[in-house]
């Protein structure tokens, strides 16, 4: 899934930087044991990886380091209060977008999530993001999903409602104009 000879120009990855760097610093509690220096170090060492980090950002999913595993791993996930608005009104995959006789979204979740070099939040990784915050309270955000579900035309989603969080299923061939995908990317 890693893209390849994708690289950012100099003043793009320092804008990047300083972005992701703020909202490091203003959002200490969903990675209370990491340093900014530590992640930009690994950030450095992966331009192929930075170059994902900044389609998350462009597409409005304003990525942060999450601390959703006890391992040490560095995490990136969306953390925008609603789901990535640049990635809205996609079905669930390849399969489902061809089913489709009229009226096809733009893309799908999963093609596009391959494109960027990341993949989508599955059940375990959404409510650990939900643990640390409300996400998706008047949204809702494709979720990676089980083949047994697939194999049936389901695909899963996720959302904030009611002061809990949710997991439905759908047609993976539908699409709505709140409804993207939660990117994850670990360094």
């Amino acid at each position: 899934m890693k893209p390849t000879n994708h690289t950012l120009d100099p003043q793009r990855m320092e804008e990047l930087y300083a972005i992701l760097q703020k909202r490091f610093e203003k959002n200490m509690h969903r990675h209370p044991n990491l340093n900014w220096s530590d992640v930009k170090s690994k950030l450095d060492a992966s331009p192929e990886k930075l170059w994902s980090i900044n389609e998350m950002e462009i597409t409005e999913g304003e990525p942060d380091v999450v601390s959703i595993y006890d391992n040490g791993e560095i995490i990136f996930i969306d953390c925008s209060p609603e789901s990535p608005k640049g990635r809205r009104s996609l079905c669930y995959d390849e399969e489902a977008l061809e089913s489709r006789k009229e009226h096809k979204p733009k893309d799908s979740a999963i093609n596009l999530a391959k494109h960027m070099g990341v993949k989508i939040l599955n059940e375990q990784e959404y409510a650990a993001l939900q643990s640390l915050g409300q996400f998706d309270a008047k949204t809702s955000s494709w979720l990676e999903t089980p083949s047994e579900v697939r194999e049936k035309g389901g695909a899963i989603f996720g959302d904030f409602r009611f002061g809990r969080v949710f997991t439905y299923h759908n047609g993976a061939e539908s699409y709505y104009a709140a409804r993207a995908f939660r990117a994850i990317l670990t360094l």
